[in-house]
Parts: structure tokens; C-alpha cells; sequence
């Protein structure tokens, strides 16, 4: 039984993704705050994680970045306005409401409106439709001959 356990735990640690070896921060309180202004940037890699929860390489060096302009004595404020000046709105995971991104904001907003607009438009011309008139008798009669269900 010890013998399976072993072989066990031995597979798991072979299989087990293998964790990036991060150096224990220097000051936790450093690292603390770079993890909180990492959340509030978007990977440009990924597009669609903070920087954050990114192991590309690019969000390696914008937390770096990060970290180094703290060491610097910078606010959060001037970091991320240094990121937006770098990367355009873009890179702010929640970027402002201004004119340059109300197609942003706005625009799932419009398509939803525009779509229930054409499907409302639709199924009231689909309404609309007269049903074809019923079949007359010698109409009824030539459509089975036709068919070969009954004979001329």
C-alpha cells in the first residue's frame, strides 16, 4: 500500500504544473501594493487579464515597472497616468467614460438595441404576411395526380 501511495505522490509532483520561482519580496508591503495597481492595468498580451494574474512576459516587466517607480517614491496616480500616457486607455482594465471610449462603453448597448429593433421589425412583417389562400377543389384534385395518389 505504501508502495502505491509513494508511486502516487510521485506522479502528482511529475504531473504538477511547475511553478515559476518567485523571490521572497523584499518588503511585503512593496509587493502588496504592486499586486493592487497590477489589478487595475489590462495584459496587453492577454487583453483580456490584468497584468496581475499575466504570466507573459510583458506583464512580468510592467510589474516590475511598477515596482520600480514605487522605489521611487511615485503614486499610484502617476504610474498609471505613465501607463496611460505609454499604451493608450487601452491599458487600464476600466478605462474612463470620455469621448474616445464611448464606442467602448456604448457599444454593446447600441448592437443589442439595433438587434431587438430588427427582430421586432421582422417578426411584425413575418405577421403581417397573408397566408396563401386555401386550395380549390380542382386544384385539390390536379395536385394528387400530380402525386400520383389518385388517378386523372
Amino acid at each position: 500500500m505504501r508502495r502505491w501511495l509513494l508511486l502516487l505522490a510521485l506522479l502528482w509532483a511529475a504531473a504538477a504544473p511547475a511553478q515559476e520561482a518567485r523571490p521572497l519580496a523584499e518588503d511585503p508591503a512593496l509587493e502588496a501594493e504592486v499586486q493592487r495597481i497590477s489589478h487595475e492595468l489590462r495584459c496587453l498580451v492577454c487583453q483580456n487579464e490584468t497584468i496581475a494574474a499575466s504570466n507573459a512576459d510583458l506583464a512580468k516587466d510592467l510589474r516590475d515597472q511598477i515596482r520600480e517607480q514605487l522605489k521611487a517614491g511615485k503614486s499610484e496616480a502617476e504610474i498609471l497616468d505613465y501607463m496611460v500616457q505609454r499604451y493608450g486607455d487601452f491599458v487600464l482594465y476600466r478605462p474612463p467614460v470620455k469621448p474616445s471610449t464611448w464606442l467602448l462603453w456604448g457599444g454593446p448597448f447600441v448592437l443589442l438595441a439595433l438587434m431587438l429593433a430588427l427582430g421586432w421589425r421582422f417578426l411584425r412583417r413575418r405577421a403581417a404576411e397573408a397566408p396563401p389562400p386555401p386550395l380549390t377543389d380542382e386544384e385539390h384534385r390536379r395536385a394528387q395526380a400530380l402525386l400520383g395518389s389518385e388517378k386523372p
